[in-house]
């Protein structure tokens, strides 16, 4: 048990790892505005309540989508 729930913490923490890269990388493409506001106003216009919701919520249904594959496969 105390196995299963350190992998379930791992994945979801490298999911919401990936999610938040993913965004920060955005801001300094051509539409965001990191590249001319610095990489303080990109942190905070990334690290929102909104955006850890989303990424909560795509982790844990990505992890459930995962288990149910290893257990299925």
């Amino acid at each position: 048990m105390r196995k299963n729930f350190w992998r379930a913490v791992i994945e979801i923490g490298f999911i919401v790892f990936l999610f938040y890269s993913n965004l920060l990388m955005g801001e300094f493409e051509r539409s965001g505005l990191g590249t001319k506001r610095g990489f303080a106003s990109a942190l905070g216009d990334v690290f929102t309540a909104t955006n850890f919701a989303i990424a909560m919520i795509a982790a844990l249904i990505g992890y459930i989508l995962f288990e149910f594959l290893r257990k299925r496969f």
